[in-house]
């Protein structure tokens, strides 16, 4: 396994958001998802960065010291790094030296399965090496080996800025085309009136869990970062008949860097797409408010901040006080607690989610000939049959339906008499 030095540094434009031992104990998480082992950690609070090492000349030769007594391969920042700090911060250190971005790029790289996800991956990891290519040559040999390097480098090319700016068009057309198929099966979705739902929330708030208890799906779960990748879609059946699809999406992170949304515009656009959306917290960590915040801060930038939005306060089986849960029912809007693991509330969910789509559904009386067979199937399957009579003149169903299903019957008494 991987050794690596945590090097945790707080500005002054951090203070207000998160403490230093929040941004050291994020970067721990991550480092842990990565297959790594985390040695030590060194902090670092400065007023701003400097132009050649982000840090002080001092700290860094600091670093370089312990770095060489513990004996660790990488050295790795909380804060994302120029080409130039970090290609200076590595020769005075002597160690491989990565980046936030670079380490959550490489979580990427080891949890994505599907080829959208490796080319999501492989677009962002591109993405940033764009710019820090600069002034280095075009040598890239050292990928492909360890933390930081998985993805793209693999083949240990020498790749220069005009082969990767083509290599980041093919990719972006591949995923363009990609998007049209799946607006395409949105498209099909919305006609057959199926709505859709978005689980987001913060990395590792318990998304697959839920999507596992709500649908009987099995997707991978882990109490690591960034373990859902590629987006997953089920189908749901309401009390009330309505069919719905959910849909689980990559975990949000604070201060996620622009470029990577830019790049996983992909997997987010279930999000985007979204009649509603789940929003997961992890009720039980510490730092439960300021996750909100940070997903609320994605949300925004996708512009999808305004949807209807049911909070998922997750992982109450972890609370030992639970004189104490209303507190945050009150603190967060339209909130329901749950845990998805031992399924406590999963019921209640179900129902605030039935109720979000009650104005979707309207109850028929119908009155059909014998041959239409195939329209007490359709209502069996995008419907609930409350009552069916077999007589001579025909079959009596009171049915509740989607209404753009409803519409069609009412609009065509040849297809079927409402009474």
């Amino acid at each position: 396994m991987e050794r690596a030095l945590l090097v945790v540094i707080q500005l002054e434009s951090d203070k207000k958001r998160w403490p230093l031992e929040d941004i050291a104990f994020e970067l721990e998480e991550l480092v842990v998802s990565s297959g790594t082992e985390a040695v030590d950690t060194i902090t670092c609070i400065r007023h701003k960065p400097t132009p050649n090492f982000f840090i002080g000349r001092g700290k860094i030769e600091e670093i370089a010291d312990l770095s060489q007594e513990l004996e660790v391969d990488t050295v790795i920042f909380s804060h994302d790094l120029s080409g130039t700090q970090q290609r200076n911060a590595e020769e005075v250190i002597g160690k491989k030296t990565i980046d936030r971005t670079q380490l959550i790029l490489d979580i990427f790289a080891r949890h994505a399965k599907t080829p959208e996800g490796k080319m999501q991956v492989e677009l962002a990891q591109l993405q940033y090496l764009l710019p820090r290519l600069i002034g280095k040559g075009v040598i890239l040999s050292r990928l492909g080996g360890g933390i930081g390097t998985r993805g793209p480098g693999e083949q240990k090319l020498e790749v220069d800025r005009r082969k990767i700016r083509k290599r980041i068009d093919t990719l972006k057309d591949e995923l363009a085309h990609l998007s049209v198929h799946r607006k395409v099966l949105r498209k099909r979705r919305k006609e057959n009136a199926i709505p859709s739902i978005a689980l987001v929330g913060y990395t590792n708030a318990g998304k697959s869990t839920l999507l596992n208890t709500l649908t009987g799906a099995y997707q991978i779960v882990a109490d690591s970062l960034f373990t859902t990748l590629d987006p997953l879609s089920r189908n749901i059946d309401l009390a009330n008949g309505e069919q719905v699809i959910i849909s689980d999406t990559v975990g949000f992170l604070n201060n996620l860097p622009h470029h990577l949304i830019e790049a996983f515009k992909a997997t987010l656009e279930e999000v985007v797409e979204a009649d509603l959306l789940l929003h997961v917290i992890d009720i039980s960590n510490p730092l439960a408010h300021e996750h909100a915040k940070a997903v609320f801060s994605v949300l925004k930038e996708l512009k999808v901040d305004q949807k209807p939005i049911v909070t998922v306060l997750n992982k109450i089986d972890l609370i030992e006080e639970r004189a104490g849960l209303d507190y945050y029912i009150n603190d967060f809007d339209n909130a329901i607690l749950v845990s998805a693991k031992t399924r406590e509330n999963i019921d209640l969910l179900l129902k605030r989610v039935e109720n979000n789509f009650q104005d979707r559904m309207a109850t028929l009386y119908v009155l059909l000939s014998h041959s239409r067979m195939d329209l007490v199937d359709l209502f069996y399957r995008q419907g609930k049959v409350h009552d069916i009579e077999y007589s001579a003149e025909g079959i009596k169903i009171r049915v509740s339906l989607p209404k753009i299903i409803s519409h069609k019957l009412i609009n065509n008494k040849e297809i079927a008499e409402i009474y």
